[in-house]
């Protein structure tokens, strides 16, 4: 592993692409070849609720607006976002995005996890 890594994560592959879906969601992890940290940017369409949430068993994350705005659900508490926000999630919440009446991006920290990630998708997690 070299002492540093770059990556433009716009330029990183959409692993949301091809899913009929108002969503961009560019994971850097290994393209930034990081034994200890995951950074990916993410895109939500304007007034786009994801479909579902997820969680993870061991790895926090944290999330920052760097434009538009939006609500996330985490549990059973909506939060409001505006940029420049940060939020911490901890292992265990389950967390979903909702775009504002702009949208909103956000780049997504994470910590170690296991090998092979601990992620949980939970469907139709967060309907009205």
């Amino acid at each position: 592993m070299s002492d540093y890594a770059k990556v433009n994560l716009k330029e990183v592959e959409d692993s949301a692409a091809g899913r009929d879906l108002d969503v961009e969601a560019r994971l850097g992890r290994k393209q930034l070849d990081s034994e200890h940290l995951g950074v990916s940017y993410l895109r939500y369409g304007a007034n786009f609720r994801s479909p579902m949430g997820h969680r993870h068993r061991q790895q926090e994350e944290a999330y920052i607006v760097v434009s538009g705005s939006g609500r996330m659900k985490l549990n059973d508490e909506i939060v409001e976002l505006n940029q420049w926000d940060a939020i911490r999630v901890a292992a265990g919440t389950v967390r979903a995005i909702e775009g504002g009446p702009d949208g909103i991006e956000l780049v997504a920290v994470g910590a170690n996890r296991p090998e092979g990630g601990d992620g949980e998708v939970v469907e139709g997690w967060w309907v009205d």
